[in-house]
């Protein structure tokens, strides 16, 4: 019997704390993994993948992105958007310069991928797409506006890409990940931090969800995979999958 042709997955913001754990599963799994960040990633990257440094949010560098895609593989089986930044400012103290990075890095970059992985999606046969959104994209707070915004527009070209999409059998869905342990999380904590520790303040976020805790990397890559993998989400398209420990289920005045 011939080898079964391994599947090929791309994934951007490789580098960061849900990348690098989606990386990991993908590969566990079986699957070829191209990874795309502006930051090194460092030892580890699986030894039949492909590592990329470059820009998402810029399409002269996503364009080269996918020439060196399509000489490493003529398909690619699924495509997480993945990267993303934030900025905490309120809304009238963040320049519009910032708007348009956040912007640019965490919503055109999504496009900018979509448009450019398409041939290689459709050569697959059964091609997917996962965004990684954010509940804050249906719940949010103060200070993280065009975060907010730039992932709540995710969901909104998520059911777009699927239906234009389908055609070709591509499947397009977004995961909305809660609180995960993650570097970004970390960095978010430290900031104006005047009182309690890192540990303390997640320890205080952990019990505002259901579950009593923050979320690992690599519950979240599992849920991605899930999402990913056409044998066990096949009639899912255009929709948002909520990842959050039940955060998002308890009243805020409860």
């Amino acid at each position: 019997m011939p080898e079964q042709k391994k599947r090929v997955m791309l994934i951007t913001g490789a580098a960061g704390g849900i990348g690098r754990a989606t990386v990991q599963y993908f590969a566990e799994q079986g699957w070829r993994v191209v990874g795309v960040d502006r930051a090194e990633f460092g030892e580890g990257f699986p030894a039949d993948g492909l590592f990329i440094r470059g820009d998402n949010s810029q399409e002269d560098q996503v364009r080269a992105v996918y020439e060196q895609v399509k000489a490493f593989s003529p398909t690619l089986d699924v495509v997480v958007n993945n990267a993303a930044i934030q900025i905490h400012k309120a809304i009238v103290d963040t320049s519009a310069e910032e708007w348009d990075m956040v912007m640019a890095s965490n919503l055109r970059s999504v496009y900018l991928h979509a448009r450019w992985a398409y041939p290689l999606l459709k050569n697959s046969e059964a091609g997917a797409i996962v965004n990684v959104s954010s509940v804050h994209a249906v719940s949010t707070s103060k200070n993280i506006s065009a975060y907010a915004a730039s992932k709540g527009g995710i969901l909104a070209l998520t059911r777009a890409m699927a239906i234009e999409f389908a055609p070709e059998n591509i499947r397009v869905n977004a995961i909305l990940p809660g609180a995960v342990d993650t570097p970004m999380l970390r960095a978010s904590m430290v900031r104006g931090l005047s009182d309690g520790s890192v540990n303390e303040r997640l320890e205080n976020l952990a019990r505002k969800t259901v579950n009593g805790r923050i979320g690992q990397p690599e519950e979240i890559a599992k849920v991605i995979y899930f999402l990913a993998d056409s044998n066990m989400s096949s009639f899912m398209t255009g929709q948002a999958l909520v990842v959050d420990g039940g955060a998002t289920a308890r009243l805020s005045t409860e």
